[in-house]
């Protein structure tokens, strides 16, 4: 707690002074955690962890494979990479890893398949990210719901899961945006209240909150938007490593 804290003065000074420039990339990632008091999740021996959300998890993950630990069915994206630094530092945890985000999933779509997806694997932590398509497909695919319709599809998923899985220690990722091709500043506005629903659902259900946001706002201080995500929602590779260096510092073995 003493180092997070140091983290988050060491942040605010540095903002304030406009030199979060001069911050390395790992840097940015554990100051954005660290002045948003990210509270641990502690990991153990034999524990599951899986990975759920839509196509920024999936990320072009083999959905036939469900194999643990498996580079093929963990995807491209910021599970696999956070999962390899887990893999490769702690081989003595004996961790087993799964990744079931489906890409272009809403709320309500992870819970149609919640039950095989997440509850029969029994996670002991559970990783969650889901949000932009909640938004975003109001603009572009015709469909209707609201903040209200995300905040209490969510409520309801992650209330699912602790009523049947009593111990499952959440983490729950901010969705976030940047301008790309796909996003422009008009997004900002309502996507805040997204943003806030899911920091909100963190507190209520006591889970670890990401300020992807956060991370990927500092992290323009370092290269244009179009080097961390081309359309804006979905991170490039260094985007992507961005993302799991965020996620790793959430997370203590």
């Amino acid at each position: 707690m003493k180092n997070i804290e140091s983290g988050r003065r060491s942040f605010i000074v540095k903002a304030a002074l406009g030199s979060l420039a001069t911050f390395s990339i790992p840097e940015i990632a554990f100051s954005a955690v660290a002045e948003s008091s990210v509270k641990k999740v502690n990991f153990k021996e034999s524990d599951i962890i899986l990975f759920q959300g839509d196509s920024i998890t999936d990320s072009g993950r083999n959905r036939t494979n469900n194999e643990l630990n498996s580079q093929n069915g963990l995807g491209g994206g910021y599970a696999f990479l956070a999962s390899a630094d887990l893999l490769f530092n702690h081989p003595d945890k004996k961790l087993q890893i799964y990744n079931r985000g489906i890409s272009g999933n809403k709320v309500y779509q992870l819970a149609e398949s919640w039950e095989n997806d997440v509850i029969n694997i029994k996670p002991n932590i559970l990783s969650i990210l889901v949000g932009i398509n909640d938004y975003w497909h109001t603009l572009s695919h015709g469909y209707k719901g609201t903040v209200e319709t995300y905040k209490n599809d969510y409520r309801a998923l992650l209330q699912r899961s602790k009523d049947k899985l009593p111990d499952v220690k959440l983490i729950i990722g901010e969705p976030f945006a940047i301008i790309g091709t796909a996003v422009n500043q008009s997004w900002f506005q309502v996507l805040k209240e997204y943003q806030e629903t899911a920091r909100q659902l963190a507190a209520e259900f006591d889970a670890s909150f990401i300020p992807y946001q956060k991370v990927f706002d500092a992290a323009l201080t370092k290269a244009p938007g179009a080097y961390w995500s081309g359309d804006g929602v979905h991170p490039t590779m260094a985007g992507s490593e961005l993302m799991a260096n965020a996620w790793l510092k959430t997370v203590k073995g």
